[in-house]
């Protein structure tokens, strides 16, 4: 379950101080515990100190480093794994103006070079088209927070300048059901599948769509993102989960891979797509 922000600060805080407690107990400063662990002395400083948010790998480093029995260990590595999982709710977000998380989207798409988007429910909002975009971002059921729909939009719109930055590279798998769920107009599903077939001409972007008779061995459950290997993020219903951890990190990776590997790519996407595009025309009727 998602950790409520209150208890995280404090088991943040808690990690902090318990090594900061291991490195007086065991005798060490912080910087000969900087040169066991092959970490700079200011990161070590950082860390004990609450400023910087260790790894799981950094706290198994320092664990080691200081010969904590093994007990102890495991409770702080739970502790870190706990520490490296953020949770936000769109209620959240919505009490500050939903737009602001299309500010934090655009920050971190512009701190990266390499993202990978994997997409199994509806496609992203930087493949929108405006109107495809409005439909996915009104209110639809009672309990969704409010929000400024059309400033919401047009920060959506605005973030999709990145995609013309030869400097960074995007990778945007979906399913077929992502491509095909009903949920505009036909004549919006039509306009955002040509669309999506336009921006796959870009020299860095590449779009793939796992087709529905494909075996695959593995369940699309959650829409992720992948940036970099830094972090990734896990959208839910309720609000989105962030991961620091390189275990979970590696994990999203390899899943990214094997569900990449059963889709089309290239110049099949192109005429899924714009085969799709004249589908949903045909409907309009």
């Amino acid at each position: 379950m998602p950790i409520e922000p209150e208890k995280q600060a404090k088991e943040r805080k808690d990690l902090a101080e318990a090594l900061r407690g291991l490195r007086r107990a065991a005798g060490l400063s912080g910087e000969r515990l900087a040169i066991r662990c092959n970490m700079s002395q200011t990161k070590i400083s950082r860390i004990e100190t609450g400023r910087a948010l260790p790894t799981v790998m950094d706290v198994e480093r320092i664990l080691k480093a200081l010969s904590v029995p093994d007990d102890v260990a495991e409770e702080l590595l739970r502790l870190a794994r706990r520490a490296n999982v953020d949770y936000a709710s769109w209620r959240a977000y919505a009490r500050v103006g939903l737009y602001h998380k299309q500010a934090e989207l655009k920050a971190l798409e512009s701190s990266s070079r390499v993202m990978r988007h994997f997409l199994p429910a509806i496609p992203t909002g930087l493949l929108h088209v405006r109107e495809y975009a409005v439909e996915t971002l009104s209110p639809t059921v009672t309990s969704d927070p409010a929000r400024d729909v059309a400033r919401i939009v047009q920060a959506r719109m605005d973030r999709q300048a990145v995609l013309d930055d030869a400097s960074r590279t995007f990778w945007f798998l979906l399913t077929e059901q992502a491509v095909k769920w009903g949920r505009a107009s036909p004549a919006t599903m039509a306009a955002q599948c040509a669309h999506m077939a336009a921006v796959n001409t870009k020299p860095n972007v590449e779009i793939g769509i796992v087709p529905q008779g494909v075996h695959v061995p593995g369940t699309p459950m959650n829409i992720f993102v992948i940036y970099d290997d830094r972090l990734v993020t896990v959208e839910l219903f309720s609000g989105e989960v962030v991961l620091r951890d390189p275990r979970d990190i590696a994990q999203h990776l390899n899943l990214f891979d094997l569900f990449w590997s059963h889709a089309l790519t290239g110049g099949a996407v192109t005429t899924f797509l714009e085969d799709a595009s004249e589908e949903f025309m045909r409907q309009r009727d």
